[in-house]
């Protein structure tokens, strides 16, 4: 278990870097990606079951550009240096990785994670990268929703409220 910070990438080789050596020493790795921008019980819910899925967890963060590119310019909430800190002190978090494009592709194909996971909300059809994971040997880990729980829902209730 980590005591202190899980680092903050912000490029993507040295990541690479870090990835490659703890392929070198057999731990099996696995990847999540999102806004992550109002922490919730059901951000922790696919945090906490992601990381049961392997030896270390990294946690892909869109960066502010492409929050607001995918969920409009009220959003985000917390700027990504807020949001990958609060990531980064989560017991089960073992690197955040911030990215700007709207999915994280690219990164996926770069990384080869071992296990893939996303919310219950996708299929492993829907799942981007699920298929260079596959590809790989790797799978794709879907978690159940925890229902009632979603920022996009927080943001609304505020809005209503104020």
């Amino acid at each position: 278990m980590q005591t202190q910070a899980a680092p903050i990438f912000r490029n993507d080789q040295d990541l690479l870097a870090l990835v490659q050596e703890w392929k070198a020493q057999g731990h099996r790795w696995v990847f999540t990606n999102g806004c992550f921008d109002l922490l919730h019980p059901g951000h922790l819910q696919v945090l906490s079951e992601a990381a049961a899925q392997g030896d270390r967890l990294v946690v892909a963060l869109n960066d502010d550009a492409s929050v607001r590119g995918l969920k409009g310019p009220q959003r985000p909430v917390q700027d990504e240096n807020a949001r990958a800190a609060v990531l980064a002190a989560l017991v089960w978090v073992d690197a955040v990785v911030l990215f700007g494009q709207e999915d994280p592709g690219d990164l996926i194909r770069l990384l080869v994670p071992d296990v893939l996971v996303k919310g219950g909300d996708y299929t492993v059809e829907t799942v981007v990268g699920a298929d260079t994971v596959l590809q790989a040997g790797g799978r794709v880990h879907l978690v159940s929703l925890l229902e009632g729980h979603s920022t996009t829902s927080l943001t609304h209730r505020f809005q209503k409220n104020s």
